[in-house]
């Protein structure tokens, strides 16, 4: 249910740094539960991500962990990175400024880090990530090869749902540096979801008609009453 994987670059610091422990809880994706704006996954290479990438050569201690299922096996690759964007969402970001996410700025100041910009090593979109798939980015933009940096692979920089791992929610190694992993507050923001912002648009496609429904139909039923007196006349 929970498995242990230890981080091997900078792409997202500082929220994790190079040699720290985190726990990923890998039942929430058992149960059907799809990975949400804001949260920090572990997900296999969705296929050429890591392509050249050295395996390292684990010690007898993470051999061990890995025999017992708490730590992932060496030969596996693996990257976390943080959710952004998720299926039917649209996301972008140009140089300067910030990443938005349908329709709706995001305040990164909480996570990203420290003298990073959102996109100006790498603007995109608007992109529309399919249904089923998520988009992903480091906290550390200028050092992390993520979504942005892998649009002309199969899924356009999308990762499949089916391909994360679960969910990292406590650093757990070293002690000094124990955490948890929360959503930030930015990701909570009303009408952050697509769905809210289908149903901002539709409402207002049908307000004025409905207003103007609402006025006309005294209107027909004055003319209906006035044809039925003029033929009984």
């Amino acid at each position: 249910m929970v498995q242990a994987f230890s981080i091997p670059s900078d792409s997202m610091m500082n929220t994790l740094q190079r040699g720290d422990r985190v726990l990923v809880d890998k039942l929430t994706p058992w149960f059907g539960s799809e990975p949400e704006r804001g949260e920090v996954v572990v997900f296999h290479d969705p296929g050429g991500w890591l392509e050249g990438e050295p395996t390292p050569e684990p010690n007898a201690v993470q051999k061990f962990l890995s025999f017992i299922g708490l730590m992932p096996s060496a030969e596996e690759k693996d990257l976390i990175k943080r959710v952004i964007a998720v299926g039917g969402d649209t996301v972008s970001c140009k140089k300067g400024g910030k990443v938005v996410v349908n329709g709706k700025p995001l305040d990164e100041t909480s996570y990203i880090h420290p003298g990073s910009t959102p996109c100006d090593d790498e603007p995109f979109g608007p992109i529309k990530v399919p249904e089923g798939r998520i988009w992903v980015m480091g906290d550390n933009r200028q050092n992390s090869l993520d979504s942005r940096y892998h649009q002309e692979l199969p899924g356009s920089g999308t990762v499949a749902n089916d391909q994360v791992v679960g969910r990292a929610v406590v650093v757990a190694w070293p002690v000094t540096r124990w955490s948890t992993l929360p959503v930030p507050d930015t990701f909570d923001q009303p009408g952050l979801s697509a769905a809210a912002v289908a149903s901002s648009a539709v409402a207002e496609m049908a307000g004025p008609g409905a207003l103007g429904l609402a006025g006309a139909l005294p209107l027909v039923l004055w003319r209906r009453k006035r044809r039925e007196a003029e033929a009984r006349g």
